[in-house]
């Protein structure tokens, strides 16, 4: 998937394997040292920033020629910057609220909303009783609310 990202954003003038193998290996690095609560996004974000980076270095060096180079995916201006990193900082909290929920909880929570199973499947899933995914769901529901509540700031108009 990385690979096939990575063509379609830096095209033909970018060495995909070589990205792609470093890309991981500093993944791989930086679990070593601290937790990485999304890796596949850090991977892609790794992989982009080292792509950027040659693209960068082969234009100083002018090892290529820049009418070579397709640079046409580095930036997209189609897409609104402030909407974007505010999506970014969305989903960031909406992960850590999640992980914040006793285990079952978001157990639940993920087979019933990530998976789309229903309630039958999700206790047949988890060997427990139909009722107790209902409950769990709620409660589930409102510690979300209550998370989302103590880690928002109220926003105001301008």
């Amino acid at each position: 998937m990385l690979r096939a990202w990575l063509k379609s954003q830096f095209g033909s003038g970018c060495d995909v394997d070589d990205i792609t193998q470093e890309a991981l290996v500093r993944v791989l690095e930086a679990r070593v040292t601290r937790e990485v609560r999304s890796p596949k996004a850090f991977l892609f974000v790794t992989a982009r920033n080292l792509a950027l980076m040659r693209a960068r270095h082969l234009a100083v060096a002018k090892v290529d020629s820049l009418a070579e180079f397709d640079c046409s995916g580095i930036m997209d201006e189609s897409v609104d910057v402030p909407h974007a990193v505010a999506r970014a900082e969305e989903l960031e909290m909406l992960t850590r609220a999640i992980q914040s929920l006793p285990n079952r909880c978001r157990q639940i929570l993920t087979l019933r909303k990530i998976y789309g199973m229903s309630q039958k499947e999700t206790a047949a899933e988890l060997g427990i009783a139909e009722h107790t995914v209902e409950i769990q769901s709620v409660l589930a529901l409102r510690k979300l609310d209550a998370y989302f509540k103590k880690h928002t700031a109220p926003r105001r108009g301008f």
